[in-house]
């Protein structure tokens, strides 16, 4: 692989791994958007990208954690049935045309709510039932291991528009939901066959550098306002990769 390539890879891997981490995100999306960018999209793209997820979406989880910004009574529901599903997804082959479209609009109108809620008052918290918490991470599970991602660019906006939680809350919560999702279909990748990529190590090293950045600085220096505004952007980023795949 020519060093010229290594290095652009490797670059934006990083820019990615940052921003994502910032809201406590993995960065699956973007990561597969890179390599179908640059040319590695095979049979080793999937383990891969899951790979960087678990361990992008471990530091966010370590950062948000360690200040405060996560609900054990919001993600036990949501992963209990979210991790078996989320294995059943990966799966499954089905056609993913039509699915990820409809992901992609959903994607833009919560990125659009997002910001616009930026600039309001987040209102009273709604304490949502157990059983609404496991079907919704039922669900989440299911596409998220559908479409390859950890989940997070899902559950975010679900917990910021119904109110179930406050933004930093939502960045801790999705950041754990990220990494046990991801190492579901991490699992079923490699069971199935699927290999990690030669130049996986030089990759981690990316993004682990962007991700310890990135949730550094937004789980202590970004308000509910920045921490919107930054997801706004992200799931933007996802939409279009939902859109172009």
């Amino acid at each position: 692989m020519p060093l010229e390539h290594v290095a652009l890879v490797s670059t934006a891997l990083f820019l990615a791994s940052a921003l994502y981490a910032t809201v406590g995100h993995g960065g699956a999306s973007a990561y597969l958007a890179i390599l179908a960018l640059t040319g590695e999209i095979n049979s080793s793209a999937r383990p891969t990208v899951l790979a960087m997820n678990v361990v992008v979406a471990s530091i966010a989880a370590f950062h948000f954690t360690r200040v405060g910004a996560f609900s054990p009574r919001l993600f036990l529901p949501l992963a209990t049935t979210s991790v078996p599903l989320a294995y059943l997804g990966g799966r499954l082959s089905p056609s993913e045309s039509l699915f990820r479209d409809a992901l992609g609009v959903a994607l833009v109108v919560a990125a659009l709510r997002s910001f616009m809620d930026s600039t309001t008052d987040e209102g009273e918290l709604e304490v949502p039932s157990v059983p609404l918490l496991a079907t919704a991470g039922g669900c989440l599970g299911f596409a998220s291991g559908l479409v390859g991602v950890g989940g997070g660019i899902f559950l975010s906006p679900l917990l910021l528009l119904r109110r179930w939680a406050d933004a930093r809350s939502v960045s801790g919560v999705a950041a754990v939901f990220i990494v046990v999702n991801s190492l579901a279909g991490l699992a079923g990748a490699l069971q199935s066959g699927g290999k990690l990529h030669a130049a996986l190590p030089l990759w981690l090293a990316s993004v682990v550098i962007g991700g310890w950045l990135g949730a550094a600085h937004g789980s202590r220096h970004l308000d509910r306002r920045g921490l919107r505004q930054v997801l706004s952007v992200v799931l933007v980023m996802a939409a279009a990769k939902m859109f172009l795949t």
